[in-house]
């Protein structure tokens, strides 16, 4: 992308974030209901779908990936006719972590304005279902499973995401509180479990949705994050929001088992403990890429399969992070589930307000 648009379109984020400030929030209260809220929500400021996972078999995962599309409502252009008014702007990651004897990790991204039209040829984020595309990234919902499909610069994605569970709601039926203060939620669900289909291999997959008007708290400078697919079918997440002394600002997450009802956490049944840290020679941030991690569901590890996972996207959201394939291990050591760690605010405070 030309430096010169990408500066431009990035100027338009922070000037969507300043005409937002006062802006009330979105309804939050109404029950979500699908296949309608699989599709954008935009109306609210913020909003993502995170789609994560792994190829090959338990033992010996081959190949992890990350497809995420963001959605950032502007609050700019809005009695502008025009085909390019940039009533919101889309952006998008994809990574691939390659294991084996040569670990490496290759991601890129994306970003453009879009006017808000579903039928507009170059980026478009449907309402009434899920499907998200800028240019030949897209990620859509086909009914019995997601298709995700990236034309990236260095790599190439098409995954099926076939579902195996039903939706498992976060928070109280899909509300999740991320801060002290009530406003400071989001609409958010998981589709866990997905069996993955590529040409070659076979994998399990986790997807996430979100939409907010505020997520972050003030005090907040990033948070930790981890979405575990058990090797016995049940699903575990986990996440601490830190403040700039690394103290925890607010916690939560979820336990379903297979085929069982989902246990919601509270902010003080979760622990993320960091361990050993790996220093970015890229950024010199220092990421924890071993936690111990205490919640109702008992005390696990949380352990990077490569430590290099870091993205460099201060070419689209304007942020860095790491975000890569780790395994979860019971207290006795035993590999029981693979899933993805999240860790933002290293780098830098995150800016997502």
């Amino acid at each position: 992308m030309n430096p010169r648009r990408r500066a431009w379109l990035l100027g338009l984020l922070a000037a969507s974030q300043a005409a937002d400030a006062q802006a009330p929030a979105a309804q939050r209260a109404q029950p979500l209901a699908f296949p309608r809220d699989h599709g954008a929500h935009l109306a609210t400021r913020t909003e993502w779908w995170y789609a994560t996972g792994w190829l090959g078999t338990e033992g010996a995962p081959t190949q992890g990936f990350q497809v995420t599309f963001f959605r950032s409502r502007t609050g700019l252009a809005g009695d502008n006719p025009s085909r390019f008014a940039a009533r919101q702007l889309l952006f998008a990651h994809a990574a691939v972590t390659h294991l084996g004897a040569t670990p490496r990790h290759q991601h890129d991204q994306r970003i453009t304005r879009w006017n808000g039209d579903p039928a507009a040829a170059l980026a478009r984020s449907a309402e009434d279902h899920g499907d998200v595309a800028i240019g030949n990234w897209q990620l859509s919902d086909q009914g019995p499973h997601w298709r995700a499909q990236v034309a990236a610069r260095s790599f190439a994605l098409d995954l099926r995401l076939t579902r195996t569970q039903p939706l498992l709601l976060q928070g109280t039926a899909g509300l999740s509180r991320k801060g002290p203060d009530e406003r400071q939620a989001s609409h958010y669900y998981s589709e866990v479990q997905l069996t993955v289909q590529s040409a070659q291999q076979t994998g399990r997959a986790w997807l996430d949705h979100e939409w907010s008007d505020e997520i972050l708290h003030p005090d907040a400078v990033g948070w930790d994050w981890m979405g575990m697919n058990l090797f016995d079918g049940s699903a575990l997440t986990a996440f601490v929001l830190r403040r700039k002394d690394g103290t925890a600002l607010w916690a939560g997450g979820s336990f379903r088992s297979a085929g069982g009802a989902v246990r919601a956490f509270a902010p003080t049944e979760v622990r993320m403990a960091p361990g050993r840290r790996w220093p970015s020679p890229a950024t010199a941030a220092a990421y924890p890429v071993e936690w111990t991690v205490d919640t109702p569901a008992g005390r696990h590890t949380v352990r990077a399969l490569v430590d290099a996972q870091e993205l460099d996207s201060r070419g689209s959201t304007g942020s860095v992070y790491w975000e890569g394939l780790s395994e979860l291990l019971d207290t006795q050591g035993r590999r029981v589930g693979l899933g993805y760690l999240e860790m933002t605010g290293y780098a830098a405070p995150l800016a997502l307000r």
